[in-house]
């Protein structure tokens, strides 16, 4: 099959296109023909090496997680999907190797879900880690109720947008904090949209829940994760996914897993109407380096996603 791979840890440079051997799928798996994956700022980290002390790396490893394509072999075991299913999954394990930048991939059930009816395969592809994120912390690290005031860090980045039209739709107030260009969107969202200005960003916020947040969905950490903390009202909690000094701030630091059950709900959310996701480039697998550098420099509307013929 043609795919994009690293057999060492770098940047975009150490990506190569070429061929690799089909991968085998265990009895509880599908092998999955790839249409679109999306490219997320953990696969180019884990790149880097980023994750080494946690994931083992078993080279050459193809990159993604994000993936949407069509089911062409289940395994044995295998109830939940027959041949010609189309379906979208976060298909992570616990070691870095047979990722989504490639023709087909071994994908476990549990990463598996059916793509939403009105997607297409390319905005199905940039789904899955952002919405996960977002549902699981927001169900599950936050426990969000109807009525409550939810701060949503980053929120026209990918988790944030996702974070924001699932707190309106459970019934939620969102603040949603962006830099200048993304307070457009947020608004547009249904958010409450605050300035990225350490000078004045807990007035900001004050100015619009004078009693405080229930909750607070952190995306960035650093300064603004503090400053959040000290803006929680009585029983208020705090969770991010990206700075583990939140647990000293007597929050969670939260990490997406795989789910079926959850991703199906994202699905259905989406066939309802409820949630949107933007595509703002496609690449072709060839250029999936490129795609990798324009998710890494950022300041794009919407996800980055590789297409595979």
């Amino acid at each position: 099959m043609k795919a994009i791979s690293y057999s060492r840890y770098g940047g975009p440079e150490v990506l190569e296109y070429g061929e690799l051997p089909d991968p085998k799928i265990g009895p509880d798996g599908v092998l999955v023909e790839v249409r679109a994956a999306s490219v997320n700022p953990v696969d180019w980290k884990a790149q880097a090496g980023y994750l080494d002390g946690m994931l083992d790396a078993v080279f050459p490893v193809v990159p993604g997680w994000d993936v949407s394509g069509v089911v062409i072999r289940p395994g044995v075991s295998v109830t939940e999907f027959a041949v010609g299913d189309e379906v979208m999954g976060y298909v992570r394990e616990d070691f870095l190797s047979r990722g989504t930048f490639a023709e087909y991939v071994a994908a476990p059930v549990r990463t598996l879900a059916r793509k939403p009816r009105t997607l297409g395969f390319e905005e199905s592809a940039a789904l899955p880690l952002v919405g996960l994120t977002a549902y699981q912390v927001l169900h599950h690290a936050l426990a969000v109720r109807p009525g409550e005031t939810v701060l949503v860090h980053a929120a026209a980045g990918g988790v944030g947008s996702m974070a924001v039209q699932i707190a309106r739709h459970h019934g939620c107030r969102v603040i949603g904090a962006a830099r200048d260009a993304g307070r457009e969107r947020v608004a547009e969202l249904g958010a409450e949209p605050v300035q990225y200005d350490e000078r004045t960003f807990a007035e900001q916020v004050r100015t619009l829940a004078p009693q405080g947040v229930d909750a607070v969905l952190d995306t960035i950490g650093g300064p603004f994760l503090k400053l959040s903390a000290a803006l929680l009202a009585p029983g208020g909690r705090l969770a991010s996914i990206a700075d583990g000094e939140v647990l000293a701030l007597g929050g969670r630091y939260f990490w997406v897993r795989p789910d079926p059950v959850d991703l199906a709900a994202i699905a259905d959310l989406v066939d309802e109407g409820v949630l949107t996701v933007r595509v703002a480039r496609t690449f072709p697998l060839e250029r999936a380096a490129d795609a990798q550098r324009a998710n890494a420099e950022g300041g794009l509307n919407g996800k980055v996603v590789v297409t595979v013929p």
